[in-house]
């Protein structure tokens, strides 16, 4: 097959749970396991925002977060995840202020880890005439992962920016890394190249007659 470019076609950038909770939850046992480094990755996200600001595309906030009696967990305790993202908890909120949310920004509030399954996440897209998806957020074994592979299932082209995403663990991280190139070659991509093949989505506006 032909390589792909880095964004094909109309570009949306999906900010998978980066939430309150990252930034005023210093416990050194979160209900959710954090790889070191995991608040970094997430502040290193506001850079992908304020470009995609800066050049106008698409901004889609998605927020985990569960009814205060926990009946849509599910399943979702069953593994190594304690109660979480409760509507209501502070810790819940999207971290407006760390990632530079702007009006005209979109969210979306999701009961399972992937951003399709029950949302109207797809009905956005659309409306946007979305063909690459730019994922940044966490966990990237987890929220990012599914998100991934519904959006490649989709037939989305599906990005994630390596630097600006985290996991559960190290090698959970980099094994959902590895399966999401899989998938689709070219997944997986730099902070520098992420933000330099936006700038060029402008340039491309900015030429057309």
């Amino acid at each position: 097959m032909a390589k792909r470019a880095l964004i094909e076609g109309r570009v949306a950038l999906i900010v998978i749970d980066i939430q309150k909770s990252t930034f005023i939850d210093d416990s050194t046992e979160r209900s959710i396991p954090n790889m070191p480094g995991y608040r970094e990755r997430m502040l290193r996200a506001r850079e992908v925002v304020d470009k995609a600001h800066d050049c106008g595309i698409p901004v889609i906030f998605i927020q985990e977060v569960h009814r205060p009696d926990g009946v849509d967990f599910g399943r979702e305790l069953d593994g190594d995840e304690d109660v979480h993202c409760l509507d209501g908890d502070p810790r819940s909120e999207i971290a407006f202020e760390e990632m530079g949310f702007r009006k005209g920004d979109y969210t979306v509030p999701k009961r399972r880890y992937s951003a399709f399954f029950g949302t109207d996440l797809e009905i956005l897209l659309r409306g946007l005439k979305a063909e690459t998806l730019l994922l940044c957020g966490g966990l990237t074994d987890v929220c990012v992962h599914y998100t991934f592979v519904d959006g490649h299932q989709s037939d989305y082209f599906c990005r994630v920016i390596e630097d600006c995403v985290a996991g559960s663990s190290v090698e959970a991280h980099e094994a959902a890394l590895k399966a999401m190139e899989y998938l689709q070659t070219g997944a997986r991509c730099s902070l520098d190249a992420a933000l330099s093949a936006m700038e060029k989505t402008r340039h491309h506006r900015e030429d057309r007659p």
